[in-house]
Protein backbone atom coordinates (compact mmCIF):
# COMPACT_ATOMS: atom_id res chain seq x y z
CA UNK A 1 0.00 0.00 0.00
CA UNK A 2 1.49 3.76 -0.52
CA UNK A 3 2.01 5.74 2.51
CA UNK A 4 2.00 9.64 3.14
CA UNK A 5 4.36 11.67 4.41
CA UNK A 6 2.50 12.06 7.59
CA UNK A 7 2.49 8.15 8.09
CA UNK A 8 6.29 7.86 7.15
CA UNK A 9 7.42 10.12 9.67
CA UNK A 10 5.78 8.14 12.79
CA UNK A 11 7.65 5.38 11.45
CA UNK A 12 11.03 4.36 13.26
CA UNK A 13 13.53 4.44 10.37
CA UNK A 14 16.44 6.35 10.82
CA UNK A 15 17.44 7.16 7.44
CA UNK A 16 14.23 8.39 6.23
CA UNK A 17 13.96 10.41 9.27
CA UNK A 18 16.96 12.50 8.20
CA UNK A 19 15.79 13.39 5.16
CA UNK A 20 14.11 16.78 4.79
CA UNK A 21 10.76 16.63 3.98
CA UNK A 22 10.65 18.22 0.50
CA UNK A 23 13.30 15.68 -0.82
CA UNK A 24 10.87 12.76 0.94
CA UNK A 25 8.04 13.91 -0.78
CA UNK A 26 9.81 13.25 -4.16
CA UNK A 27 10.36 9.47 -3.89
CA UNK A 28 7.20 8.96 -1.74
CA UNK A 29 5.66 7.21 -4.37
CA UNK A 30 8.37 4.78 -4.78
CA UNK A 31 7.67 3.66 -1.49
CA UNK A 32 5.28 0.73 -0.19
CA UNK A 33 5.00 -0.55 3.31
CA UNK A 34 5.45 -4.58 3.71
CA UNK A 35 4.62 -6.64 6.89
CA UNK A 36 7.02 -9.39 7.39
CA UNK A 37 7.24 -12.46 9.43
CA UNK A 38 10.28 -14.83 10.41
CA UNK A 39 11.47 -16.43 7.65
CA UNK A 40 10.48 -14.44 5.00
CA UNK A 41 13.21 -14.32 1.99
CA UNK A 42 13.50 -10.76 0.64
CA UNK A 43 16.18 -11.76 -1.29
CA UNK A 44 18.48 -15.19 -2.83
CA UNK A 45 22.10 -15.45 -2.99
CA UNK A 46 22.85 -14.92 -6.95
CA UNK A 47 19.42 -14.16 -7.85
CA UNK A 48 18.02 -11.10 -9.51
CA UNK A 49 17.10 -8.14 -6.49
CA UNK A 50 13.52 -7.27 -7.31
CA UNK A 51 13.31 -4.50 -4.49
CA UNK A 52 15.07 -3.07 -1.79
CA UNK A 53 13.79 -2.96 1.78
CA UNK A 54 14.04 -0.48 4.54
CA UNK A 55 13.29 -2.03 7.74
CA UNK A 56 11.20 -0.34 10.17
CA UNK A 57 10.60 -2.98 13.24
CA UNK A 58 11.81 -5.97 11.73
CA UNK A 59 15.36 -7.31 11.96
CA UNK A 60 16.85 -8.78 8.77
CA UNK A 61 19.76 -11.40 8.55
CA UNK A 62 22.11 -11.41 5.49
CA UNK A 63 23.88 -15.05 4.94
CA UNK A 64 25.97 -15.93 2.59
CA UNK A 65 25.73 -19.84 1.25
CA UNK A 66 28.17 -22.65 0.06
CA UNK A 67 27.39 -25.28 -2.82
CA UNK A 68 26.75 -27.43 -0.09
CA UNK A 69 24.23 -25.87 1.70
CA UNK A 70 25.67 -24.95 4.62
CA UNK A 71 25.84 -20.80 5.91
CA UNK A 72 26.56 -18.35 7.78
CA UNK A 73 25.28 -14.88 8.77
CA UNK A 74 27.77 -12.34 7.71
CA UNK A 75 25.65 -9.06 8.79
CA UNK A 76 22.25 -7.60 10.00
CA UNK A 77 20.21 -4.88 8.77
CA UNK A 78 17.64 -3.17 11.22
CA UNK A 79 15.86 0.49 10.91
CA UNK A 80 19.57 2.38 10.22
CA UNK A 81 19.66 0.26 7.08
CA UNK A 82 18.55 -1.22 3.83
CA UNK A 83 19.05 -4.44 1.87
CA UNK A 84 21.61 -5.12 -0.91
CA UNK A 85 24.34 -2.70 -0.16
CA UNK A 86 25.46 -4.19 -3.51
CA UNK A 87 23.13 -1.87 -5.35
CA UNK A 88 24.60 1.24 -4.88
CA UNK A 89 26.98 0.02 -7.22
CA UNK A 90 24.77 -0.76 -9.97
CA UNK A 91 24.51 -4.59 -9.06
CA UNK A 92 21.25 -6.18 -9.75
CA UNK A 93 22.38 -9.81 -8.42
CA UNK A 94 22.18 -10.33 -4.83
CA UNK A 95 25.72 -11.60 -3.07
CA UNK A 96 24.11 -12.23 0.10
CA UNK A 97 20.37 -13.97 1.29
CA UNK A 98 18.46 -12.00 3.15
CA UNK A 99 15.78 -13.30 5.50
CA UNK A 100 13.74 -12.03 8.44
CA UNK A 101 14.77 -12.72 11.57
CA UNK A 102 12.56 -11.00 13.99
CA UNK A 103 9.14 -10.02 12.44
CA UNK A 104 7.54 -6.58 11.70
CA UNK A 105 6.91 -3.98 8.97
CA UNK A 106 9.54 -2.91 6.46
CA UNK A 107 8.96 -0.41 3.65
CA UNK A 108 10.34 -1.14 0.41
CA UNK A 109 10.96 -0.32 -3.43
CA UNK A 110 11.49 -1.46 -6.80
CA UNK A 111 15.36 -1.84 -7.54
CA UNK A 112 14.38 0.62 -10.66
CA UNK A 113 13.61 3.17 -8.55
CA UNK A 114 16.32 2.48 -6.45
CA UNK A 115 18.57 2.89 -9.15
CA UNK A 116 16.58 6.15 -10.04
CA UNK A 117 17.09 7.69 -6.94
CA UNK A 118 20.53 7.28 -6.59
CA UNK A 119 21.34 9.53 -9.68
CA UNK A 120 19.67 12.32 -8.18
CA UNK A 121 22.45 14.13 -5.33
CA UNK A 122 20.57 15.19 -1.99
CA UNK A 123 21.15 13.85 1.60
CA UNK A 124 19.19 10.73 1.02
CA UNK A 125 21.65 9.56 -1.56
CA UNK A 126 24.55 10.85 0.91
CA UNK A 127 23.19 8.42 3.89
CA UNK A 128 22.51 5.75 1.73
CA UNK A 129 26.12 5.59 0.80
CA UNK A 130 27.15 6.02 4.70
CA UNK A 131 24.52 3.41 5.25
CA UNK A 132 26.60 0.95 2.99
CA UNK A 133 29.59 1.80 4.16
CA UNK A 134 28.92 1.10 8.04
CA UNK A 135 27.05 -2.20 6.27
CA UNK A 136 30.19 -3.47 4.67
CA UNK A 137 32.60 -2.44 8.14
CA UNK A 138 29.87 -5.17 9.88
CA UNK A 139 30.38 -7.39 7.06
CA UNK A 140 34.34 -7.24 7.35
CA UNK A 141 34.27 -7.62 10.82
CA UNK A 142 31.83 -10.48 11.39
CA UNK A 143 34.14 -12.77 8.96
CA UNK A 144 37.28 -11.97 11.71
CA UNK A 145 34.40 -12.46 14.18
CA UNK A 146 33.69 -15.81 12.86
CA UNK A 147 37.14 -17.14 12.98
CA UNK A 148 38.75 -15.97 16.06
CA UNK A 149 36.28 -15.94 18.63
CA UNK A 150 34.23 -18.28 20.87
CA UNK A 151 30.49 -19.11 20.36
CA UNK A 152 29.82 -17.55 24.05
CA UNK A 153 31.37 -14.34 22.30
CA UNK A 154 29.79 -14.35 19.26
CA UNK A 155 26.67 -15.08 21.00
CA UNK A 156 26.90 -12.20 23.24
CA UNK A 157 27.48 -9.56 20.63
CA UNK A 158 24.63 -11.42 18.15
CA UNK A 159 22.42 -10.26 21.20
CA UNK A 160 23.71 -7.04 21.19
CA UNK A 161 23.11 -6.48 17.88
CA UNK A 162 19.60 -7.75 17.78
CA UNK A 163 18.97 -6.00 21.06
CA UNK A 164 19.52 -2.73 19.15
CA UNK A 165 17.35 -3.05 15.94
CA UNK A 166 14.00 -4.20 18.16
CA UNK A 167 11.29 -2.09 20.02
CA UNK A 168 12.13 -3.05 23.51
CA UNK A 169 13.54 -5.65 25.37
CA UNK A 170 12.01 -8.88 23.96
CA UNK A 171 11.80 -10.44 20.91
CA UNK A 172 11.10 -14.23 19.32
CA UNK A 173 14.01 -16.12 18.42
CA UNK A 174 13.91 -19.76 18.00
CA UNK A 175 17.47 -22.14 18.41
CA UNK A 176 17.37 -23.38 15.47
CA UNK A 177 17.83 -19.97 13.60
CA UNK A 178 20.32 -18.85 15.97
CA UNK A 179 22.46 -21.70 15.21
CA UNK A 180 22.00 -20.95 11.88
CA UNK A 181 23.12 -17.34 11.95
CA UNK A 182 26.29 -18.39 13.87
CA UNK A 183 27.14 -21.33 12.51
CA UNK A 184 27.08 -24.12 14.70
CA UNK A 185 25.02 -26.95 15.89
CA UNK A 186 22.09 -26.15 18.09
CA UNK A 187 23.42 -28.24 21.22
CA UNK A 188 25.89 -25.14 20.98
CA UNK A 189 23.61 -22.47 21.08
CA UNK A 190 21.27 -24.81 23.72
CA UNK A 191 24.79 -24.59 26.55
CA UNK A 192 25.33 -21.21 25.73
CA UNK A 193 21.74 -19.58 26.07
CA UNK A 194 21.63 -21.75 29.39
CA UNK A 195 25.01 -20.30 30.42
CA UNK A 196 24.06 -16.96 29.80
CA UNK A 197 20.66 -17.30 31.43
CA UNK A 198 22.57 -18.63 34.80
CA UNK A 199 24.23 -15.47 34.71
CA UNK A 200 21.19 -12.87 34.54
CA UNK A 201 22.45 -11.75 31.52
CA UNK A 202 19.04 -12.91 29.26
CA UNK A 203 15.90 -15.16 29.87
CA UNK A 204 15.08 -17.37 27.38
CA UNK A 205 12.41 -19.78 27.41
CA UNK A 206 10.39 -21.12 24.20
CA UNK A 207 11.82 -19.17 21.56
CA UNK A 208 11.52 -15.79 23.76
CA UNK A 209 14.12 -13.94 24.54
CA UNK A 210 14.32 -10.79 27.16
CA UNK A 211 17.26 -9.19 27.70
CA UNK A 212 17.94 -8.72 31.57
CA UNK A 213 21.22 -7.15 31.62
CA UNK A 214 22.46 -5.45 28.93
CA UNK A 215 25.98 -4.42 30.57
CA UNK A 216 26.38 -8.01 31.55
CA UNK A 217 26.01 -8.87 27.82
CA UNK A 218 28.76 -6.02 26.41
CA UNK A 219 31.29 -7.48 29.09
CA UNK A 220 30.56 -10.78 27.95
CA UNK A 221 30.69 -9.88 24.19
CA UNK A 222 33.95 -10.29 21.87
CA UNK A 223 35.45 -6.36 21.03
CA UNK A 224 34.03 -6.93 17.65
CA UNK A 225 30.71 -5.49 18.73
CA UNK A 226 32.26 -1.56 20.23
CA UNK A 227 34.50 -1.72 16.65
CA UNK A 228 31.59 -2.15 14.58
CA UNK A 229 29.37 0.45 17.11
CA UNK A 230 32.03 3.18 16.27
CA UNK A 231 31.75 2.62 12.50
CA UNK A 232 27.82 3.14 12.75
CA UNK A 233 27.97 6.26 15.15
CA UNK A 234 30.68 7.39 13.18
CA UNK A 235 29.01 7.57 9.88
CA UNK A 236 25.06 7.83 10.58
CA UNK A 237 24.80 8.84 14.17
CA UNK A 238 23.34 5.58 15.07
CA UNK A 239 24.25 3.26 17.95
CA UNK A 240 24.69 -0.35 16.12
CA UNK A 241 27.19 -3.09 16.12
Amino acid sequence: MSITLSEIRKIRNRLLDRIPDKELMQILPHFEMVDMVLGDIVARQGEEIQHIYFPCNCSLSCVVYMEGGSGVEVGTIGNEGFTCVEALFDARIALETVVCQIAGSSLRMRIEDFVATLSRPGELTRLLHCSGQAYLSQVSQSVACNRLHSVDMRFARWMLITHDRVHGDEFHLTQEFLAAMLGVHRPSVSTVAGMFQQAGMIKYSRGRVKILDRSLLEEASCECYMVVRRHFERLLGVPRG
